[in-house]
């Protein structure tokens, strides 16, 4: 005896349209500044090498960047930092100074 297949067609569902702003001009908040980009930033102003949690005191202290509510921001730069020299080899903005010290370019 021959089963007989039914074949489920595929619903495509079109995504309602998002109204648009009624002409009033929306108030943007400047753009926040990245960890990494900060610590590039304060490396170069700085020209010696740093630790992360040095970097993250500095950043603070000079109003680019603070931690939102983060259990280490410092481990979690150093990781950012490591794996962007990893990336980017010669291309990445920070090098390797010494354990857990690094440079900007």
């Amino acid at each position: 005896m021959k089963k007989s297949t039914k074949t489920a067609a595929k619903k495509t569902t079109k995504k309602a349209a998002t109204p648009k702003a009624s002409g009033k001009a929306k108030a943007t908040a400047p753009k926040r500044i990245s960890a990494l980009d900060a610590a590039a930033t304060v490396l170069r102003q700085k020209g010696a090498a740093m630790g992360c949690a040095e970097l993250i005191l500095a950043m603070a202290e000079a109003g680019l960047w603070v931690s939102p509510k983060g259990k280490t921001p410092a481990g979690t730069l150093n990781a950012a930092i490591a794996r962007e020299i990893a990336n980017k080899g010669k291309d990445s903005r920070f090098t390797k100074a010494g354990p857990g010290k690094f440079e900007a370019v």
